[in-house]
């Protein structure tokens, strides 16, 4: 019997009364959140921008690492067995391997510490010429809601654009096939990727629409994190209880021509997603709500066997 499971985007997403419930947290809280930004500011008088870095780069990737810190640990020993059963591609990474993991690290954290964080400092000037990312009053909930809606339409539309693009065949060999050497990805490869591919399809993507909508820094550093820990799934190879659903883009790794985007609307209209749609993998692809693996309830058909005498029985393959 299938567990209860919840389509998720870009199907059916049905959640509206979540706002409410966060709505009545903020409003109980904003003052407390009010106070503790202004002790910060206070705190980095006349040197704001260290308080930017601390909120774009060091905040984010904190989260990026306390996440992918307890994907690893399931990653390389296989353990708990509760985490691992989830895994998509059965069979792959049951451990991960470890020279493999080793020889992309380097490349992880060379993109965050020499590609991300200068451009932030670059940023910078652009978002204080945009709007005061550090002014003293928070933005209100509603209107983060807002922002946080228009960041990802941004990031779709520039990330699956981009993303097409590196698959072009000169691209792809000179700059994206560094990012498809894992064809059955892990959490911390999100960001393994040519420093072109880094620049072009990861962090510009994130950064335009704060930048275009002149957004507090408070609104960026969630955003941001939010982002990283969406990559993160999107990669890390398990289909989680009460996670959104990483079948779009693992499929990606697993075929490398379709589901280019984030959301999959683009895939949608422009029919990227046909091979995922008549796979097990897109009736997968929804939000789990128990806790039985969506690879058992819903199992890939068996493998054909086919006669040692070729297809018609009567003569062997060549």
């Amino acid at each position: 019997m299938k567990e209860l499971a919840f389509q998720s985007s870009p199907r059916n997403i049905n959640i509206f009364f979540l706002p409410r419930h966060l709505q009545r947290f903020w409003g109980a809280s904003g003052y407390f959140w009010q106070t503790q930004w202004e002790r910060l500011l206070s705190t980095f008088e006349s040197n704001e921008w260290i308080l930017f870095i601390i909120g774009t780069a060091l905040v984010p990737g904190l989260c990026f690492w306390a996440f992918n810190g307890l994907l690893l640990v399931v990653d390389t020993t296989g353990k708990p067995n509760f985490i691992s059963r989830y895994r998509i591609q059965l069979g792959k990474n049951e451990p991960v391997d470890p020279v493999k993991l080793r020889q992309s690290i380097p490349t992880v954290l060379f993109n965050q510490t020499m590609i991300s964080l200068p451009m932030l400092v670059i940023f910078y000037p652009l978002f204080k010429w945009r709007g005061d990312p550090c002014c003293r009053e928070l933005p209100t909930f509603h209107w983060f809601l807002v922002e946080l809606a228009l960041f990802t339409l941004v990031e779709e539309i520039l990330f699956y654009y981009s993303h097409r693009l590196l698959h072009h065949p000169t691209l792809y060999k000179k700059i994206h096939k560094k990012h498809h050497e894992w064809t059955a990805p892990i959490g911390v490869i999100s960001i393994y990727a040519h420093p072109t591919e880094h620049v072009v399809s990861n962090m510009l993507p994130v950064l335009v629409g704060p930048l275009a909508m002149g957004s507090h820094l408070s609104s960026i550093t969630v955003w941001l994190s939010l982002a990283l820990i969406i990559t993160t799934i999107s990669h890390c190879g398990y289909h989680l209880p009460f996670l959104p659903s990483p079948e779009f883009h693992d499929y990606h790794h697993l075929k490398f021509n379709q589901c280019y985007g984030v959301l999959g609307v683009l895939d949608h209209l422009h029919g990227t997603d046909i091979m995922f749609k008549q796979t097990k993998a897109y009736e997968r692809h929804v939000l789990l709500l128990g806790f039985t693996p969506l690879s058992e309830s819903i199992p890939d058909p068996p493998k054909k066997m086919e006669s040692p005498l070729g297809p018609s029985g009567l003569f062997p393959h060549k």
